[in-house]
């Protein structure tokens, strides 16, 4: 392991702001601040927002930074990856930004039911490689899941390069009659005007220079039966 890494690593553990729970306090259990997050770490009731592998947290502390009445939890297991995020919210003293180290597995221990508002998924491993698409985080197991936490009407969002993942997704949306708010298989090309779309992450700068288009997609999660899996063909 380098030397960058266990520096962060050691300095990650002085933030008050990143929360890393062994694996006893989430598997199978519920964490310590499961339904107390605006009563007991935020102390306020304004809503909170989720960023799924949130990697430096880019989106994380923009967004917080966009919207001061809201609050923004970045959840990743790359621990020198969110030191990043974790470092810029704590020397600008955003009250409103907190990071969890854990798998997006484990999301439910920590969360009640209506406690969430929004979900970001931003550039995430599409999993295309894999025969079982349910490891994509837009699959119908992980769609599920977030039911548990979010409140009626919650939107999810997924920002992504991959053309595929992206029409995965919204096959699998129109497949379980999801309301979409925002879909486009070319962000900025389709000159959509909305600031917090403007935040890039390191991974979506890279994919820029490389003349990606980047997709993007906004729905809800407002189907009270069970999920229906879209059966993707990779072509």
């Amino acid at each position: 392991m380098g030397k960058n890494k266990l520096k962060r690593f050691a300095e990650n553990t002085t933030f008050p702001n990143l929360i890393q729970p062994k694996l006893n306090e989430v598997f199978r259990t519920d964490y310590s601040l499961k339904g107390k997050w605006n009563e007991t770490y935020f102390h306020n009731e304004n809503p909170i927002v989720l960023e799924l592998g949130c990697g430096k947290g880019e989106y994380t502390v923009g967004m917080a930074k966009m919207f001061p009445n809201k609050n923004f939890i970045g959840i990743d297991i790359k621990g020198a990856r969110m030191w990043r995020g974790a470092k810029t919210a704590h020397e600008n003293k955003m009250s409103n930004v907190a990071f969890i180290r854990t798998r997006i597995e484990h999301v439910s221990s920590f969360f009640s039911a209506n406690e969430v508002s929004e979900i970001w998924i931003t550039f995430p491993d599409p999993q295309l490689k894999r025969i079982n698409s349910l490891k994509r985080l837009t699959s119908s197991s992980f769609l599920s899941l977030y039911k548990t936490l979010l409140r009626p009407q919650g939107l999810i969002h997924l920002k992504t390069d991959c053309i595929a993942l992206h029409r995965y997704t919204r096959s699998l949306v129109d497949l379980n009659n999801l309301k979409i708010h925002t879909s486009t298989e070319d962000l900025y090309g389709n000159g959509i005007e909305d600031q917090i779309l403007t935040i890039k992450t390191f991974y979506e700068e890279k994919f820029l220079v490389q003349n990606l288009p980047i997709t993007y997609i906004c729905f809800e999660l407002s189907n009270e039966q069970p999920l229906i899996e879209y059966k993707y063909q990779r072509t």
